[in-house]
């Protein structure tokens, strides 16, 4: 193990900085998927009881959404703080539709998203161009958001100031 410690100004941001992150899963020929996450624990995806699954978890495209709205969260509290933004939370709604001929094997029909559909709700006093430029910023960052993008997904990110009352 190589442990160093240097100060910010020795951080070169033109060089890639890679994180390797790993998980495993175990599927018995069924459509439940278990995913052992290490140390955050077991996740389960499946597909629900009409289906043919056993409905013990979500779906795994429910998985990739919530990853979404996750990962949106994780991305804007680091941008808000950098940016100096003030918020109280977030509060996500989001859909999905899909085809589900691609699923079934139509090679002409995409197998995944045809649209994605997500209402941030963000609890601020903030004005709203700031908050603009929070969005702006957390939507160049977002591994998810932009993995979606760049499937070419329909997207709609509807970011929603709510101040408290």
């Amino acid at each position: 193990m190589v442990t160093q410690v240097i100060s910010e100004e020795q951080l070169d941001l033109s060089k890639p900085i890679i994180r390797k992150k790993s998980i495993t899963a175990k599927n018995d020929a069924t459509l439940r998927t278990e995913i052992d996450c290490g140390e955050f624990g077991i996740l389960v995806t499946d597909e629900p009881v009409p289906h043919g699954g056993t409905g013990d978890g979500p779906s795994p495209l429910q998985t990739v959404l919530g990853a979404l709205c996750g990962c949106e969260s994780v991305t804007f509290c680091r941008a808000a703080k950098e940016m100096g933004f003030q918020y109280r939370g977030i509060e996500f709604e989001a859909m999905y539709t899909i085809d589900i001929r691609g699923r079934m094997g139509e090679r002409s029909v995409r197998p995944h998203f045809q649209s994605v559909r997500v209402q941030a709700m963000v609890d601020t006093d903030e004005p709203e161009e700031r908050l603009r430029a929070v969005v702006e910023e957390t939507e160049a960052r977002c591994p998810v958001f932009n993995l979606i993008r760049d499937a070419k997904v329909n997207m709609e990110m509807l970011w929603v100031r709510r101040q408290s009352r």
